[in-house]
């Protein structure tokens, strides 16, 4: 599962590999920014206080329209 955090306008950060080290890798809407190597680079461009994790919640089986008749 791929970890991400979003920021105001349209800031992106995920982890990524360059070559054989880790990167923080730093995309507004879309386009790549940097790829920075550490916490304090990645600072120079966006505010870290701003970032905000993205988790994906893992639903279990079964259709999303039992879960919903079940909170009827």
């Amino acid at each position: 599962m791929e970890t991400r955090w979003v920021g105001p306008h349209g800031y992106e950060v995920t982890a990524a590999m360059r070559g054989d080290r880790q990167v923080l890798r730093l995309r507004r809407h879309g386009e790549l920014v940097a790829d920075c190597f550490t916490v304090d680079e990645l600072r120079r461009f966006v505010d870290l206080a701003d970032l905000c994790e993205v988790i994906t919640l893992p639903f279990g089986g079964g259709s999303g329209r039992r879960r919903q008749e079940a909170f009827r």
